[in-house]
C-alpha cells in the first residue's frame, strides 16, 4: 500500500536525508559552466550515496541548457561520455545492436530515447521504461518575427507555446536561444547549430498601476505582451539607422524577415559571415535567471522549466547509475518526448510511433523469427513509468488539495492517480512500483485531484494505450507548475534517481511476482 503522509507529520530535511539511503554508484558529473559564468571552487563534490548531491548538478544543467534543443544535446553528450552509441533512424539496426550494448537515438533534435540491452536479453523479454517530456512552456519566435518599430521601441514577434505568456512572464529578463539551420556554402549541406543568447535581451513591460483599470487586465497576448528588444528613435531625427542595421542582409532571404540586429548577433555567435546561409531557425525566449538553491538551509531549488526536465534528468541519471549486472534479461530504456504540453501530436511526440518503433527494432534484432507474436509478448512483459512532475502541496492553498493526497517536497516521488483516465495508474501498476520502492528504500507519495478540480494529463495514458504495456504515472513534486519560475526540493532530483534506478535494478525480479498481470 502506498505510504501516505498525514497533515500532522513534520519531516525535517536532516531526517529525510538519513532515510534516503539508496546506494547510487554513479556519481553525476557537474555540468559545464555557461559562457561568462565563473566556476565556484568551493562547491562540494557530488556524493555517490546522497540524494542531495544531485541538487547543484541539476541546477547547473538547467541554467546551461535553457531550450529543448540544448537539453537534448546535453543529454546526448553525457550518454556518449558513458559509452552509448548513437543510432540513426535512417539506418538498419539489426547488425549493430548487441547484448550488453548501450545506445541512443534522437528525433528532430528535440526528443531522445536511450537504452541498454541486458547481457541475457532474449527477444520477447520485457522493457523497463521511464519516460517523460522534455518540452516546456515558452514563447517562440514567429516565422516572421520582425515588427515595425513602435514609439521608439524595437519589438519582437513571438507566440505562446502552450500556456506561456501568462502573468508570470511580465517584467522578466528574457534571453533567446534554440537551433539555427545553416547551409554550408561549399557543400550545400544544411547543419543544425545551437545558439544561446543568455543575457537579458527581451522584456515584456507591465503597465504601471498608476494608469488604473487598463493596468489590471485581462491582457491581449497578441497586442499587449509583445517583447521589447531595443530602442530606435530614428523616426524623430530622420536618420538612416534602419537601413544601416539591415546592411548586408539580402532581400528575399530568411534573414530579411527577422530583426536585423538579432540576425547579426546570432550570426556572430555562430561564426556565420553570409547571412543568406541562415536557412531558418527555431528560437524561443527563456528566463535568464539561473537555477539556484534557496531556503534557510538551501532545501529548495528555484528554477525555470522544471516541468518536465526534472524527471527527465533524474531518469537519465538513474539509467547511468544502474549497473550492468542488474536486471540482465531486460532492456532498460529512458524516453524524453517533445510536444507534451500541446498534445503530443508531433512526430517527436509521445503519440507518434517513436517509442514503439524503437521497441520493435530491438525486438526484431534478437528474434530468430520475428513477427507480431514476439512483439506482443515483448509488450506484455514490459512496464512504463510515465514520469511527469506533479503538484506539491502549497501551504497557502491547502483547501484546494485532496486530504491525504498532497505530496510534499523532499520526501519522494508521488504516484499520480485519476479515476477518469487522465493518469495511467491502476492497482497493479501501483503495487509493482511500491514493491520496487520497498527494495530500493524509496518513499512513495500519492497525488489525486479533488472532485471539484480539473486534472492535467501526461504521456502515460496515450503511450500505454498505443503500445499496450502496463504503466503508472509517478512524478517528482513541484510548486508553481507552469509558472516561468518554479520550485522543487533540493533532495528531489536525487530521490527521483533513487527510485528510477531501483526500478531499472529490480524490475526483472519484481515482475516475476506479478506474472498473472
Amino acid at each position: 500500500m502506498t505510504r501516505q503522509f498525514q497533515p500532522g507529520l513534520r519531516a525535517s530535511t536532516s531526517s529525510l536525508r538519513s532515510q534516503s539511503t539508496a546506494q547510487l554508484p554513479y556519481r553525476p558529473a557537474p555540468q559545464a559552466q555557461s559562457a561568462g559564468q565563473t566556476p565556484r571552487q568551493d562547491d562540494p563534490k557530488p556524493s555517490p550515496i546522497s540524494p542531495e548531491s544531485y541538487a547543484q548538478p541539476f541546477c547547473d544543467f538547467m541554467t546551461t541548457n535553457p531550450t529543448i534543443f540544448h537539453a537534448v544535446a546535453s543529454f546526448t553528450t553525457q550518454l556518449e561520455e558513458h559509452g552509448f552509441t548513437r543510432l540513426s533512424e535512417r539506418d538498419v539496426w539489426s547488425s549493430t545492436l548487441k547484448r550488453g550494448g548501450k545506445y541512443y537515438c534522437t528525433r528532430n533534435g528535440s526528443s531522445l530515447i536511450a537504452f541498454t540491452i541486458g547481457a541475457d536479453y532474449e527477444s520477447g523479454n520485457g522493457f523497463g521504461i521511464v519516460a517523460g517530456h522534455v518540452d516546456a512552456l515558452c514563447a517562440k519566435l514567429k516565422p516572421i518575427s520582425k515588427l515595425d518599430n513602435k514609439a521608439g521601441y524595437v519589438q519582437l514577434g513571438v507566440a505562446p507555446y502552450a500556456g506561456a505568456l501568462s502573468s508570470t512572464w511580465w517584467d522578466r529578463d528574457l534571453g533567446i536561444g534554440g537551433r539555427v539551420l545553416v547551409r554550408d556554402p561549399v557543400t550545400g549541406v544544411v547543419e543544425s547549430k545551437l545558439v544561446k543568447l543568455d543575457w537579458p535581451i527581451a522584456r515584456i513591460p507591465t503597465l504601471a498601476v498608476h494608469f488604473g483599470t487598463p493596468s489590471q487586465g485581462p491582457f491581449n497576448k497578441e497586442t499587449q505582451m509583445v517583447p521589447i528588444i531595443g530602442v530606435d528613435n530614428s523616426d524623430l531625427f530622420g536618420s538612416g539607422k534602419v537601413e544601416a542595421d539591415s546592411k548586408g542582409i539580402k532581400q528575399g532571404t530568411f534573414a530579411s524577415t527577422q530583426p536585423p540586429k538579432l540576425v547579426k548577433v546570432i550570426a556572430k555567435q555562430l561564426g556565420v559571415s553570409d547571412y543568406s546561409t541562415i536557412v531558418n531557425w527555431e528560437l524561443e525566449l527563456f528566463d535568464t535567471q539561473a537555477a539556484r538553491l534557496g531556503g534557510l538551509e538551501k532545501e529548495f531549488i528555484f528554477a525555470g522549466r522544471i516541468d518536465d526536465k526534472l524527471c527527465c534528468y533524474s531518469a537519465q541519471e538513474a539509467l547511468l547509475a544502474s549497473p550492468d549486472d542488474a536486471s540482465t534479461g531486460i532492456v532498460k530504456m529512458v524516453g524524453m518526448f517533445d510536444g507534451e504540453e500541446i498534445g503530443s501530436l508531433l512526430r517527436q511526440g509521445a503519440r507518434s510511433n517513436y517509442m514503439s518503433s524503437v521497441m520493435e527494432r530491438i525486438t526484431e534484432a534478437f528474434a530468430p523469427s520475428y513477427g507480431p507474436n514476439v512483439l506482443s509478448q515483448t509488450v506484455a512483459n514490459s512496464f512504463l513509468v510515465s514520469s511527469d512532475v506533479c503538484h506539491a502541496v502549497n501551504p497557502n492553498f491547502l483547501e484546494v488539495y485532496l486530504a491525504n493526497h498532497a505530496p510534499r517536497l523532499n520526501v519522494g516521488v508521488a504516484v499520480s492517480a485519476d479515476p477518469n483516465g487522465h493518469m495511467t495508474t491502476d492497482s497493479v501498476s501501483t503495487a509493482i512500483l511500491q514493491r520496487v520502492a520497498d527494495k530500493c528504500g524509496s518513499t512513495l507519495q500519492i497525488f489525486q485531484i479533488r472532485n471539484d478540480s480539473r486534472s492535467g494529463g501526461t504521456i502515460g495514458p496515450m503511450t500505454s494505450a498505443r503500445i499496450g504495456m502496463r504503466a503508472i504515472d509517478a512524478g517528482i513534486p513541484q510548486l508553481s507548475m507552469h509558472s516561468i519560475r518554479a520550485t522543487t526540493g533540493n533532495l528531489d532530483p536525487g530521490l527521483g534517481v533513487q527510485l528510477f534506478k531501483g526500478f531499472f535494478d529490480h524490475f526483472e525480479a519484481v515482475d516475476k511476482e506479478f506474472r498473472d498481470f
